[in-house]
């Protein structure tokens, strides 16, 4: 069906493009912005206290369940100062005139909301009727009265005015995809020498993402999808759609370089490498839709929107790319010096105009090579080609020789593999499931230095605060409350407890602990209360609030995890044997996978929860991983190094169906992949590693997790511990029993390549 499906897109190449690609594209584009997106991150909450309690709280009144934020105000002089007072108590008033906002000032009665020394107060905002994306414009119109309001104070004011809450998280998104991008240009041309066989898998790769953001963002109307669904969708799109279209690119010029004709070689490279791309993407796709196992609208929305990006990356990788190879035909191998040298300058441009912020140097860049390319219609030299480097015999390549090395040394080499993935996996032991707050942010952002400084005033814990109800008949008795309240405050690691009716069957008490909200002391009394201090009290109460809700969140994820894995295991496993006729081949992969996945998990909590390095890459201060990070890491990370293994794997597996020796076809198997491999690792680990330049901390540990985890995958496991495994156990590597071999589904993902191949990838300038 593949070989139909590529002869047919070569066939009709300008229809794929111009008819179905280019117009898709377009009214995708234009149907996304007119309906427009509602990514928000309001995550549903699992079963629990902490769920009832924000159920209850939203069923008393939709501003006791809606969103917090603050203005902090720090005032040296005080805030009951006259000027500081009436300044302050105007802006107030004129930030609750907005709508969907209702103020708590600090200068009502009783007066909480100031700290002791006078120095600090806030103003409560309670947020309804809003989504994510308008809190950009709410905030924006908050800080502009603010900036107003200490206008008229002067210049000599001294009061530090904050904003924090959820509606005032601005985070800026560097140019990832951009940085993605010019990593992958750099690679590929390094790897194939030409421009136009660099341009194919990123072209490709730029308009799967196009279709697959455009759906996702429509989609976000009809499900809950986060604020930083299109990042994630952008950082996978990007790293599998490019690595993808190179695996074919790969392989049709392997098969021109054979001797066949464009299109036998466009329907060879779909019918080969487009396998492999089929069944690695229908993994990851599966792995991230057993995310629905989990029960979380949020999650499922994160997997949707992922998936969504793999599937347009896969389509377009079997049937536009095929088109604009035939386009390409026999151009594909041949690189002008104009041509390199105009991609330089837009090369140059690019990275000057990301690290500058200033577009008018990627102008210069492109009006350069622009020129550059005018210059050769006159000047000859610039339209020579360049020539390429000679292919050596596979038996002087590098890799050749480091297979042999590895061969003759399989337990060395296998112990020391191992040894790093352990030593790597280790931080994973301490891991501590949460959720981060503004104190993980950048010091330079406002959303910190207020969290900072009602932390000076209140006390770390003041920041997370857990709500404790008192329910039933007992909460119209307020002496009885009021006890509640003081045995709550009374309990060890609670700096205060205050306590307010809502209605007769209903009263709240705001339980501040002495610690800060991702402290273990915290979590420690949220237990303390449930398991001990509720129960002999004799009261109907549930403790809720975000701390409270984290932990509930970390717990539930946290016992369902083992349940997905276990699951992609299982299936992951039958899917080998299948391929490979093996059942030692799957166990071992299996296996190593999931050791790589636990080395990059331990690099992720090396950082981000012992904070090694963070200032490296900007993490404002240690806290717990995310909750949802491991199932989501594990999800993506499994499916994608299964693209790496049936990849390596099956060109092992034909080499030893031709020869019957399993030395061998290691060495050939390895020598042959091993450059491609390099290759499209380098370029998922730039594009993951990109996104570790933005602000926000979530998809820092996302891009630091997936990043990790592939370049231990493509070197310590591919390039070590499977070569000096499949040494160690020979030729039982292919071992199946009669009856299990009559039982499984046969599944090709190789197809069927020509007789006459040579067993060599043509990439060019790298090196050997």
């Amino acid at each position: 069906m593949l070989s139909r499906l590529a002869r047919w897109c070569v066939r009709h190449k300008f229809v794929v493009v111009f008819g179905i690609w280019v117009p898709l594209f377009i009214a995708l584009g234009i149907a996304s912005s007119v309906v427009g997106s509602d990514f928000h991150t309001q995550m549903q909450l699992p079963n629990g206290e902490a769920r009832d309690v924000f159920t209850l709280l939203e069923s008393v009144s939709k501003e006791e369940a809606g969103f917090d934020s603050q203005i902090v105000v720090k005032a040296p002089q005080g805030v009951a100062d006259a000027d500081v007072q009436a300044s302050l108590a105007e802006l107030f008033a004129k930030v609750d005139e907005i709508d969907g906002i209702k103020v708590v000032s600090p200068y009502e009665q009783p007066k909480q909301q100031i700290n002791a020394d006078g120095t600090i107060a806030y103003a409560q905002l309670k947020i309804t009727g809003r989504t994510q994306t308008q809190f950009a414009s709410l905030a924006t119109q908050i800080e502009s009265l603010g900036d107003k309001a200490m206008a008229r104070m002067g210049v000599d004011h001294q009061i530090q005015l904050e904003y924090g809450g959820q509606a005032f998280r601005k985070m800026k998104f560097p140019a990832s995809e951009a940085l993605g991008i010019i990593a992958a240009v750099v690679i590929l041309v390094l790897a194939f020498g030409s421009v136009l066989a660099m341009g194919l898998p990123i072209g490709t790769a730029l308009i799967g993402l196009g279709l697959g953001s455009s759906i996702v963002g429509l989609l976000s109307n009809v499900g809950e999808m986060p604020d930083f669904t299109t990042q994630m969708v952008a950082m996978i799109g990007l790293g599998v759609g490019i690595d993808y279209a190179l695996f074919i690119v790969t392989r049709y010029r392997e098969a021109l370089h054979d001797g066949l004709t464009v299109e036998e070689s466009i329907v060879e490279a779909v019918d080969t490498s487009g396998r492999a791309v089929l069944f690695a993407g229908i993994t990851v796709i599966i792995s991230l839709l057993g995310l629905y196992i989990m029960g979380l609208s949020f999650v499922r929305g994160l997997a949707t929107g992922a998936a969504v990006g793999v599937l347009m990356m896969m389509i377009a990788s079997v049937t536009l790319l095929p088109a604009l190879l035939a386009m390409a035909g026999h151009r594909i191998n041949v690189t002008s010096r104009a041509a390199m040298l105009s991609l330089g300058l837009l090369v140059a441009g690019g990275l000057g105009a990301i690290v500058t912020s200033n577009a008018r140097i990627l102008l210069g860049g492109a009006a350069l090579a622009v020129a550059v390319l005018l210059a050769s219609l006159i000047v000859k030299s610039l339209r020579q080609p360049i020539p390429h480097r000679a292919e050596k015999p596979i038996e002087q390549g590098f890799w050749y020789r480091w297979s042999r090395f590895i061969q003759r040394r399989p337990w060395p080499i296998f112990l020391f593999g191992a040894g790093v993935l352990v030593v790597l996996t280790l931080p994973l032991l301490s891991i501590r499931l949460g959720f981060g707050d503004n104190g993980n942010a950048k010091p330079d952002q406002t959303i910190r230095r207020s969290y900072d400084l009602l932390a000076e005033g209140f006390g770390p814990g003041f920041n997370g605060p857990l709500i404790v109800t008192v329910e039933g008949s007992n909460a119209a008795k307020p002496d009885v409350v009021q006890q509640f309240a003081t045995t709550l405050r009374d309990t060890p690691g609670v700096q205060a407890a205050f306590a307010r009716p809502i209605r007769d069957d209903l009263a709240l008490v705001t339980v501040i602990p002495k610690s800060a909200p991702q402290d273990v002391a915290t979590t420690d009394l949220v237990h303390r209360l449930r398991q001990h201090i509720i129960p002999d009290s004799g009261l109907t109460s549930r403790v809720g609030g975000f701390t409270a809700a984290s932990q509930d969140f970390s717990e539930y994820l946290g016992a369902r995890l083992p349940v997905l894995i276990g699951a992609v295991l299982i299936l992951s496993f039958l899917l080998l044997m299948a391929v490979f006729r093996s059942l030692l081949v799957p166990l071992k992969a299996v296996i190593m996978n999931l050791l790589s996945i636990g080395a990059a998990y331990g690099v992720v909590v090396a950082v981000f929860q012992w904070g090694w390095g963070k200032d490296i890459i900007g993490v404002g201060k240690p806290g717990p991983v995310e909750a949802w990070a491991p199932m989501m890491l594990f999800a993506i990370v499994f499916g994608l190094s299964m693209d790496y293994e049936v990849f390596l794997l099956s060109r092992m597996k034909e080499e030893f169906d031709r020869t019957g020796d399993n030395a061998t076809a290691v060495a050939d198997g390895l020598a042959v992949t091993a450059r491609v491999i390099t290759a499209a690792a380098l370029i998922m680990v730039c594009v993951f590693s990109a996104f570790i330049l933005g602000d926000d901390r979530q998809l820092k540990l996302f891009g630091l997790g997936l990043a990790s985890a592939v370049f231990i995958d493509a070197t310590v496991v591919r390039m070590l511990l499977v070569p000096a495994t499949m040494e160690l156990l020979g030729a039982r590597n292919w071992w199946l029993p009669a009856w299990l071999d009559r039982l499984l589904p046969k599944i090709n993902v190789e197809g069927h390549r020509h007789q006459e191949v040579m067993p060599e990838l043509v990439l060019s300038g790298v090196d050997e």
